[in-house]
């Protein structure tokens, strides 16, 4: 196992120093390494020491838990004897704060010695050597002071010294691969984690909730990173982005399982009951200063992470599921770098390195919940895609079923339709044409039957044929056309009796419930009132008039007026009994009309009718 950590952590090194060099290019042989400096420690509640130290020095291996100061001494080769131009120096790490002194002048300032809020060992730092300070053919010394916090990860790495051209390169390289990658990751695992907190919000799946927290969690990690001056004081600063970055790894690893759809539980048990020790432990390392706890809780999260890979290997090799391969690649880079980091970067082992590659593996889990949101949004779209066509489907079956049954409906309509109209029509010819013939026919078989009264009994029987003849023909909504037929068929009558007829109808529009039925109501309502005045008002002129009112509810209004005797002298217009007037009423309401009977303005008599209805 040692033996294959130290294989995989060589690869590394020997990747990230490829990478380093196609960064910098063919300057890199123009940059002059020093690994070595006479230090001066003096670390708190200890006697300070001096003696010579290899470069990169780790304060925390040798003090650790324990704050203090350090002063390093560096003997710089001569200038001349490296290219000519400006030259300057590369701090890889540095800290916690520092100040940079060449041949007794300051150069640089890291920060504010002993001042917490700064931290110059989380980047590299470019310092500008100016020519006036160098010695001539001499050595010039380079003098380091720092202040350093406990558990904060202070130290000095190798001091690269060089030509300004050849030292830029590299240090743009070290920060592209530091400070820049971690403010990109810290982003992205922002708008990731928005996302995946908004999506767990609609749906509420834990896979959504559990990145989420993960994504959030990460970001302190990452910020911290990139992040040289942060307002919370050391060593509460520590202890949050301890915190957060157990908990991005745990989160991660139960997002994992989640994705698999695979949640044993008791490995989902384990993820939790770490997740929380290293949480508490996290807490209790920073408050007690004791960095072994913090090293503890991250060899449980790298257990942890190491527990879930039989699982997904499994399902990448039994269930052949094309997720499983991709988690197994990213899981085993992400475990991979996290023993990298921890026994490398952490405890020094195989010979230390400078960084971590943990928030690089880890930035791939991004990547697969982008492509799990994207399959799954793809896959609900071809499932709407095909419930749509089977929605499609049914409904065509259904609208035909229904075309169907309305096809046999309308038919049976049309047939109830037929069946209403010839009863409407037999009975119409029953109470109408048949009960005028009836009264006929007892007339002439008695005796003394006078001629006149048989002709206006045959006259109103051929009147009550037409009548029941003209309301088979369609009205089309149209009152006027009706009262132009009435008109047409009552005029010989009215000529016969020497009766002029004045004629005034106005523009009627088409009515919605004029039926067939309706308009022989009018017609027999109007015939009733014109035989009156026929028989009974001894009149020589008759005044029709017919108009639209508009109201709520609008209304047709028919007034017929006659210059007849009147009411009150001609009784016998209203029938023996009331008959006539009765049954015109009867008519009227059976219509839902309303029917007036009263003297005219100059004498004679008036019949008005009004007809709520509404336009067609």
């Amino acid at each position: 196992m040692q033996g294959a950590i130290r294989a995989v952590t060589r690869c590394l090194a020997l990747a990230i120093a490829a990478l380093t060099a196609v960064a910098a290019g063919p300057a890199a042989a123009e940059i002059h390494s020093v690994g070595a400096a006479t230090a001066t420690l003096r670390p708190e509640g200890l006697p300070s020491a001096s003696r010579e130290v290899e470069l990169p020095f780790r304060w925390d291996r040798e003090y650790p838990g324990r704050g203090g100061t350090v002063s390093y001494r560096i003997t710089l080769p001569p200038g001349a004897t490296l290219d000519g131009g400006p030259l300057a120096l590369l701090l890889s790490g540095v800290g916690n704060q520092a100040a940079i002194s060449l041949n007794g002048t300051v150069v640089a300032r890291l920060g504010i010695l002993g001042e917490r809020g700064y931290d110059a060992s989380k980047a590299s730092h470019l310092i500008r050597i100016p020519a006036a300070l160098l010695h001539a053919g001499q050595p010039d010394e380079l003098l380091i002071e720092a202040t350093v916090q406990r558990q904060r990860g202070a130290g000095l790495s190798a001091v690269r010294y060089g030509s300004e051209a050849a030292i830029e390169p590299l240090e743009a390289a070290q920060r592209r691969w530091r400070h820049t990658s971690s403010i990109v990751y810290a982003v992205s695992l922002l708008l990731m984690g928005g996302l995946a907190a908004g999506l767990w919000w609609r749906q509420r799946d834990a896979l959504y909730g559990c990145f989420s927290l993960a994504a959030f969690s990460g970001v302190i990690r990452n910020l911290d990173r990139a992040w040289l001056d942060v307002p919370v004081p050391w060593p509460l600063w520590g202890a949050m982005v301890a915190v957060g970055y157990a908990c991005h790894i745990g989160f991660i690893a139960r997002f994992v399982l989640l994705v698999l759809d695979r949640n044993p539980p008791w490995l989902v048990r384990t993820i939790h009951t770490v997740l929380g020790t290293a949480v508490v432990l996290a807490c209790a390392s920073f408050g007690l200063a004791r960095p072994a706890l913090w090293t503890a809780s991250l060899i449980l999260l790298q257990l942890t992470s190491m527990a879930c890979l039989p699982l997904v290997l499994r399902e990448a090799f039994v269930a052949r599921r094309r997720i499983a391969w991709v988690l197994v690649a990213a899981g085993t880079l992400a475990v991979t770098a996290g023993a990298h980091d921890l026994l490398a970067v952490r405890i020094g082992l195989f010979g230390g390195a400078e960084f971590t590659l943990t928030s690089h593996a880890m930035f791939f889990f991004v990547l697969i919940l982008a492509g799990v949101v994207i399959e799954r949004y793809s896959r609900s779209v071809t499932d709407y895609r095909a419930l749509n066509a089977n929605l499609a489907e049914r409904v065509a079956e259904r609208e035909q079923q229904l075309r169907g049954a309305f096809d046999e409906l309308r038919a049976q309509q049309q047939e109830q339709a037929v069946l209403i109209e010839r009863q409407r029509i037999m009975r119409e010819i029953h109470d109408g044409v048949g009960s005028q013939l009836v009264g006929l026919l007892n007339m002439v078989t008695q005796r003394g039957s006078s001629t006149a009264v048989l002709e206006e009994h045959v006259k109103l029987a051929l009147d009550e044929m037409r009548m029941a003849v003209d309301s088979l023909q369609p009205t089309h909504d149209d009152l006027a056309t009706m009262l132009a037929t009435l008109r047409y068929r009552l005029q010989p009558r009215l000529d016969a009796a020497g009766i002029a007829l004045d004629w005034d109808v106005a523009a009627i529009p088409p009515v919605a419930s004029f039926t067939a039925q309706v308009a022989l109501q009018f017609q027999r309502i109007l015939l009733e009132a014109f035989t009156n005045v026929l028989k009974h008002a001894r009149a020589s002129r008759i005044f029709m008039h017919a108009s639209w009112r508009d109201g709520a509810p609008p209304r047709v209004r028919i007034v017929l007026t006659d210059n007849g005797v009147g009411i009150q002298d001609a009784p016998a217009m209203l029938g023996a009994t009331g008959h006539g007037t009765a049954n015109m009423r009867a008519r009227a309401m059976a219509i839902g009309a309303t029917l007036q009977i009263e003297a005219g303005a100059d004498g004679g008599t008036s019949v008005v009718l009004d007809w709520p209805c509404h336009p067609a």
